[in-house]
C-alpha cells in the first residue's frame, strides 16, 4: 500500500517543525510539504495532491476555512484530500462552518502525537474526526434553524435497504465496527455499503451524511 501523502499548513513555523517530526519517522506518511497560509496551500496541492491535510484556521491571507471552502467549490470530491482542521478550541467559531465546507474533522493542537497519526490514518481510510462538543454544536446549529423542504428524496429512494440501515447508523454516530456487529454483517461488506451510500448520496464521509441528514431534516 502507498503511503499517506500529508501536507502540513500552519503560520507558525515551530508548529509546523513539531508536526513534521511526528509525521517524518513513519513508513507509512509521507510529509510532501508546509505552507504557511491558505495561498500557498492551494498552491502546494495543485503541484502535490496530497491525501491529507492538516489545515489550521486562523492564518494571514487566506484562512483554513477559505482555503477549505475553495477545494470543494469545485472539482469532484472524490479527487479532493481529506481536510482537517487544526484548532485551538473544540468551541473553535470556524470549526462548524468548516466542516460545512468540506472538512472531514478537526484536531485540537494540543493533541498527543499518537492522537495526530491516528486522526492522520482514520481520515485517509474515509472515516472522520468529531469530538462529542463539536458533535453537540453541529446538532444544535441544525436544530435552530428552520426545516427547509427536503430534495433528498430521489436520492433516499436510491439506497437499499441495507444502505439504508448503515446511513441511519453513519447518523447515529457508530462506526463500521459496531454497524457490522448491530447488523450482524462483516465489517467490510460495511465498509462497501458505506462507499456506495457516499456516492449515491453525493458526499464524501461520515461527517457530510450527519449534515446531509439535518439540511434535508431526516433527523
Amino acid at each position: 500500500m502507498d503511503p499517506i501523502r500529508l501536507l502540513i499548513v500552519d503560520d507558525q513555523p515551530l508548529v509546523r517543525q513539531g508536526l513534521r517530526a511526528v509525521f517524518t519517522p513513519l513508513d507509512d506518511i509521507t510529509v510532501l510539504g508546509e505552507a504557511a497560509n491558505g495561498v500557498e496551500a492551494l498552491e502546494l496541492m495543485r503541484r502535490t495532491t496530497p491525501d491529507v491535510v492538516l489545515m489550521d484556521v486562523n492564518m494571514p491571507w487566506m484562512s483554513g476555512l477559505e482555503a477549505t471552502r475553495r477545494i470543494f467549490s469545485g472539482g469532484s470530491p472524490d479527487t479532493a484530500p481529506k481536510i482537517v482542521i487544526l484548532t485551538m478550541y473544540d468551541q473553535d467559531e470556524y470549526v462548524f462552518e468548516a466542516l460545512r465546507a468540506g472538512a472531514s474533522g478537526f484536531l485540537i493542537k494540543d493533541s498527543s502525537p499518537a492522537q495526530l497519526v491516528e486522526a492522520v490514518r482514520a481520515v485517509a481510510d474515509g472515516g472522520a474526526l468529531l469530538s462529542p462538543m463539536v458533535t453537540q454544536q453541529l446538532i444544535r446549529e441544525f436544530v435552530r434553524r428552520p426545516v427547509l423542504p427536503s430534495a433528498a428524496g430521489a436520492e433516499l429512494k436510491s439506497l437499499t435497504g441495507r444502505e439504508l440501515d448503515v446511513f441511519r447508523l453513519i447518523v447515529q454516530g457508530y462506526g463500521n465496527a459496531v454497524i457490522a456487529e448491530k447488523l450482524v454483517l462483516g465489517e467490510s461488506t460495511v465498509k462497501s455499503h458505506v462507499q456506495h451510500l457516499y456516492r449515491k448520496l453525493g458526499v464524501r464521509d461520515r461527517v457530510q451524511v450527519v449534515i446531509y441528514a439535518y439540511e434535508n431534516g431526516l433527523v
